[in-house]
């Protein structure tokens, strides 16, 4: 007699990141023990209004309880427009999902905290709204438990990449190239931790800058950074930023990496096509030396490549010089095409939370212990 087959349990995930060019959605179904199964995604633009007031939140000295409240339901009606708009084609309701897991927008993220003051990491959300507006059950704030355990909130990805792409028979590295780059080590022995942590700024810089040269959002297939030359005493300048010799666990944020930063080390002589270059390198050579600090086997790698960064053609290439033992792929071969890898990770975090599951690994945040992490928001 054959055992009963559970039916699958869906989650929404919603993610927006460093870059605040829109709100990724990812429609997941788990079933048992089996890896988590995308079904559908949908990417709800960023309204420019809504942009701008988000990217001025992030670099603001003062912030008035006004302006957080306007950001909140402006974001948050965009995720509930979101989950309508991933809905809609699909024969799925709102009545059939479990939970969504909402990330929110990160407006300054310090977990080591400023002036001997306690860490701290801010993600802009309003979930009552949220569950008021789709009618779910809504899992957020999934940062501040792993902090309060004396972890850095961060990354949380990690522990996805685990249930999605770790292997028995192989060892995984996978990189997450969203407006911060991540690493992720996946050994195949069960009884290794798993390691990731931030090696420093992807897109956050590249879509800066290029945004202040040419007006766009983005620098699409980095058409703009293969004009220029990589100017390699700006390049060093840069990579003496003490945070690139940290040791893992670290994390980082706008609150360190910004255009301010980066005009402090420019010298006036360099031209903006030449610095988008070198922002490009900045980012393939400090994801190098991140697997460096892994101190993992130097012999042949695979490299998952995830995120927005991986269709940056130029940063590809960038990537592969200096990891030339490395053959980079695609997440595709698992079913997960680069874009949504992040919004899938907060669709499962909230099944970790339903279930009482922790989503967190202290050997990735430097947290005390695993946690059940994130608050529910009912419908």
């Amino acid at each position: 007699m054959k055992t009963p087959t559970a039916s699958p349990l869906y989650y929404i995930g919603l993610m927006s990141g460093t870059s605040l060019d829109g709100i990724d959605a990812a429609l997941i179904a788990i079933e048992g023990d089996s890896p988590p199964n995308l079904l559908a995604t949908h990417a709800e633009p960023m309204p420019d209004e809504l942009h701008r007031l988000l990217f001025k939140l992030c670099h603001a000295e003062q912030v008035s309880f006004a302006q957080l409240a306007a950001a909140e339901h402006a974001f948050c009606q965009c995720q509930a427009q979101a989950v309508q708009h991933l809905l809609a084609p699909l024969s799925v309701g709102v009545e059939q999902i479990s939970a969504i897991g909402s990330h929110g927008q990160t407006i300054e993220h310090a977990p080591a905290g400023h002036d001997s003051g306690p860490g701290y990491t801010l993600q802009l959300d309003n979930p009552s709204l949220l569950a008021e507006l789709t009618g779910c059950t809504v899992v957020a704030d999934f940062r501040r438990r792993d902090l309060a355990a004396g972890g850095q909130a961060a990354p949380l990805a990690p522990a996805f990449h685990q249930a999605l792409f770790g292997r028995a028979d192989a060892h995984q590295l996978v990189l997450n190239l969203g407006g911060f780059a991540n690493l992720t080590w996946l050994s195949s022995q069960s009884s290794d931790p798993v390691i990731g942590f931030d090696t420093g700024p992807a897109n956050v810089l590249l879509d800066g800058w290029f945004a202040l040269h040419q007006g766009g959002r983005f620098d699409q297939n980095g058409d703009w950074a293969a004009s220029g030359k990589v100017d390699e005493t700006l390049l060093v300048r840069l990579l003496s930023e003490p945070f690139f010799q940290q040791p893992p666990p670290r994390s980082t944020g706008r609150e360190l990496f910004h255009l301010d930063w980066l005009q402090q080390h420019l010298s006036g002589q360099e031209t903006a096509t030449d610095v988008q270059a070198t922002l490009a390198e900045l980012t393939a050579v400090s994801v190098a030396q991140g697997i460096e600090q892994l101190r993992i086997d130097n012999g042949p790698l695979t490299l998952i490549t995830a995120g927005g960064g991986a269709h940056n053609t130029y940063l590809m290439q960038r990537l592969a010089y200096h990891l030339p033992l490395a053959t980079l792929t695609s997440p595709v071969a698992y079913g997960w095409p680069e874009d949504w890898i992040e919004a899938g990770a907060f669709a499962w975090l909230a099944h970790q939370r339903l279930h009482h599951l922790p989503g967190n690994l202290p050997s990735v945040t430097g947290a005390q212990g695993p946690r059940v992490l994130g608050g529910i928001y009912a419908p």
